[in-house]
């Protein structure tokens, strides 16, 4: 199954699907044979870029809807 992200009102980002994530070094976290997880939107987490529910205690509030973005812009 191809990732899906939904962006969850006031919350994190779910994650599901075949996916790997890596930091900036490009190391993977082991992700223990799940097939979804929560990630951060809050800057809150303590266990980022996993999501530990702490947008709940500091009052995050981000509500999403689907939308078209505009083509980018070209690179030259």
């Amino acid at each position: 199954m191809p990732a899906k992200i939904i962006p969850l009102d006031n919350g994190p980002l779910r994650v599901e699907g075949e996916f790997e994530i890596l930091d900036p070094r490009g190391n993977r976290f082991g992700l223990g044979g799940r097939t979804g997880v929560s990630l951060c939107r809050c800057g809150h987490s303590a266990n980022k870029p996993f999501c530990d529910g702490s947008h709940k205690t500091v009052g995050f509030q981000s509500e999403v809807q689907g939308r078209d973005l505009p083509p980018p812009k070209p690179k030259f």
